[in-house]
């Protein structure tokens, strides 16, 4: 078996090759919205929510060739959602991955429509047999999974959620917060989790229903530790500017609770996330590796 560092090197590889064969090619007009696509999804990133369709997939004993679309997908919906999130009516940052985000690289069009053409493309890509060679109603529940995480009951509400917490404070309850994240951050990473499942073909409740409760914590795990690195972290670091969410007067964890109770918050999800898998066969380590990386990283 790989090591844990071997495993996301060969992943992440494979799921750059595959984004590279599937986007458009620059040199074919529209040019400047091809590149601004192409900037966007190839400028660096963890790849963790294509790594996480990977993990749970192979774990459930997936043919990996069956997981490179949903990675795919899932990975163009969240490269989408930097874009407009970094526009200026929005979050307007001017640094995205260490670079200038697209808007301030192309202008504000072009990322507008970048966004809209990424989105297109990752429902196209699950419903191309020949990228995505499953049964259709697979496609289907793929396209479900994908649509609900990334509408108003998912990604784009909690959005709206946190654009309109702005400035409350303290006014914000703990569990609106949850809410919120659970919603703009926490469902793209379950229907990361969802994605594997469904390409695995795999039937089991008691296994789907660990796997929920996992894609769950797994969510505000990755959100709770962003707020924290908000506080503590660099711009060399996290590639983006920190202290941003203080300044435009957001809501997190560590502004509604405090620094140490927003860890100890994370210390009790990454319990709940290992105990819910952690006795399920045939799930590899490669899910509780992931859960410790994204409670424990630096950018």
């Amino acid at each position: 078996m790989m090591n844990f560092k071997d495993y996301l090197d060969t992943r992440v590889k494979r799921i750059e090759t595959f984004l590279m064969k599937i986007l458009p090619d620059e040199h074919q007009e529209p040019t400047q919205l091809h590149q601004a696509m192409r900037y966007s999804v190839l400028n660096g990133g963890k790849r963790i929510r294509p790594l996480l369709v990977y993990a749970t997939g192979e774990a459930l004993g997936t043919p990996i060739a069956l997981l490179d679309a949903p990675a795919a997908a899932v990975e163009l919906i969240h490269c989408y959602s930097l874009i407009h999130d970094d526009l200026p009516s929005m979050d307007n940052d001017d640094l995205r991955r260490g670079k200038p985000s697209c808007h301030k690289a192309f202008d504000e069009a072009t990322a507008i429509l970048a966004g809209d053409a990424l989105q297109s493309l990752a429902y196209e890509i699950l419903t191309n047999f020949s990228l995505n060679p499953i049964e259709p109603h697979e496609q289907i529940e793929m396209l479900k999974v994908l649509t609900h995480a990334t509408g108003v009951k998912g990604m784009v509400g909690g959005q709206a959620l946190d654009m309109a917490s702005q400035g409350k404070g303290q006014s914000t309850s703990l569990d609106q917060l949850r809410t919120l994240h659970q919603k703009k951050t926490g469902a793209l990473i379950e229907a990361s989790i969802q994605l594997g499942r469904i390409a695995s073909g795999c039937a089991d409740q008691n296994q789907w229903a660990a796997l929920q409760l996992f894609g769950r914590s797994l969510g505000l795990i990755f959100q709770i530790q962003d707020d924290i690195l908000d506080v503590t972290g660099d711009a060399h670091t996290l590639g983006k500017n920190p202290g941003k969410d203080v300044k435009q007067g957001k809501v997190t964890f560590p502004s509604l609770i405090g620094l140490e109770a927003a860890k100890k918050q994370l210390n009790h999800l990454y319990t709940q996330a290992i105990e819910a898998i952690h006795n399920l066969a045939p799930m590899g380590q490669e899910l509780l590796e992931f859960t410790h990386l994204l409670a424990r990283r630096s950018s």
